[in-house]
């Protein structure tokens, strides 16, 4: 009969074996990923005209008073 300590070994085993397949996969998926949130994340910048854009920050559900000359 197996103890816990060689079930825990053979579990440890089996893992390891899966994820030494899939490996290449999960970080090839990650890579794509990253590529995605940069992309994103460099194509908002551009659509906001980054920070020294001239127009006002607009943030919905705040209102503001302005004092007009």
């Amino acid at each position: 009969m197996f103890g816990i300590g060689e079930l825990t070994i053979l579990l440890l085993v089996i893992v390891a074996v899966l994820a030494v397949k899939r490996l290449p996969d999960l970080v090839r998926s990650a890579g794509k990923a990253a590529r995605i949130l940069k992309s994103e994340k460099q194509a908002m910048k551009d659509e906001d005209g980054g920070p020294d854009r001239s127009a006002p920050r607009v943030i919905r559900g705040e209102t503001t008073e302005r004092d007009i000359p």
